[in-house]
């Protein structure tokens, strides 16, 4: 985890600059995989993962996202554009794609999406169809409709009286607080992400994910959610591009596995060739960073490796 190199490149905002790190494989290259990040984290957060990948001939990238991380300037955590948010955040890792397929010329290369990364994964699929050999979605989900068309009217009304930069409790309470709720009684705010206390703690106790999400992020994201929930988005993917769900049946985002199941079937329905899902008995969210990690980082290797040639 030593040799990380840090870069940055011109957000898709026009006004910001985006922080991006690379994890080079410790010998020759086989293969890059490209990690976008959840909401309230950051890339970095991926190192240990990173380096398990690197060990076996992986170069690994990712980026933080406007608002997050390193890419935030202080006070502007939490907050994704006001104007075409969520498809700004997307161009960001478009152009992640772009500079790292420059450094790594006909590579084989895959995206690796965690929770509102999965969306933002998903999102790529449907905008950039065929320009990645593969994608692994970790800790997504698919709420019915109409939440989420009840949660885009309500953060768009808090967004129109509040101003896009409100944080709202209500809205929090509804979201991660709801997720939190499922694990009671709570030792901690974020039980909801690992049976790992020390996982936990750390993710608490640190200052670039302690941020909440502005009623602004909210309504981008469940703008985000309703484009790839619908079927005629979905079918404007590349439907030879290999799609992999690995879960926890614990995760709320997931549905405890129903959503997850959702997905899968969404992409079924999209006519995907190659789509798989897989969920691990009692894990929660963050399925990298779980009790059974090895595990896991074990069967998404698996994947990459069948997928990469």
């Amino acid at each position: 985890m030593g040799k990380q190199q840090d870069f940055t490149f011109p957000s898709a905002d026009g006004v910001h600059t985006v922080h991006a790190v690379l994890w080079p494989a410790d010998g020759e290259t086989g293969a890059v995989v490209q990690i976008v990040h959840g909401i309230s984290e950051y890339a970095e957060r991926y190192a240990s993962f990173a380096a398990f990948l690197n060990a076996r001939g992986y170069a690994v990238v990712g980026h933080d996202h406007l608002g997050h991380g390193r890419t935030a300037g202080e006070g502007e955590y939490g907050y994704f554009p006001e104007r075409d948010g969520w498809h700004t955040v997307n161009r960001d890792v478009r152009r992640m794609r772009e500079l790292t397929g420059e450094r790594y010329p006909g590579m084989p290369y895959f995206l690796l999406g965690h929770s509102m990364g999965s969306f933002q994964a998903r999102t790529y699929l449907i905008d950039y169809p065929g320009t990645v050999d593969g994608c692994i979605l970790s800790g997504t989900g698919q709420e019915p409709a109409v939440l989420v068309a009840f949660g885009r009217l309500l953060s768009g009304v808090l967004c129109r009286i509040q101003g896009p930069g409100h944080v709202s409790r209500l809205i929090t309470a509804l979201s991660l607080g709801a997720y939190n709720g499922r694990f009671k009684p709570n030792r901690t705010s974020a039980d909801w992400i690992s049976r790992d206390t020390e996982v936990v703690d750390a993710y608490v106790a640190d200052k670039l994910c302690r941020f909440v999400p502005t009623v602004g992020m909210f309504h981008a994201m469940m703008e985000g959610i309703a484009y790839i929930g619908a079927p005629k988005n979905a079918a404007k993917m590349d439907q030879s591009t290999p799609v992999a769900l690995f879960s926890g049946d614990a995760d709320p985002v997931g549905g405890e596995g129903k959503g997850v199941q959702k997905v899968f079937q969404l992409f079924q329905a999209a006519g995907c060739e190659d789509v798989r899902c897989k969920l691990y008995p009692g894990a929660r969210h963050e399925i990298l960073n779980e009790t059974n990690r090895l595990e896991v980082w074990q069967d998404m290797l698996d994947w990459l490796e069948e997928h990469r040639h």
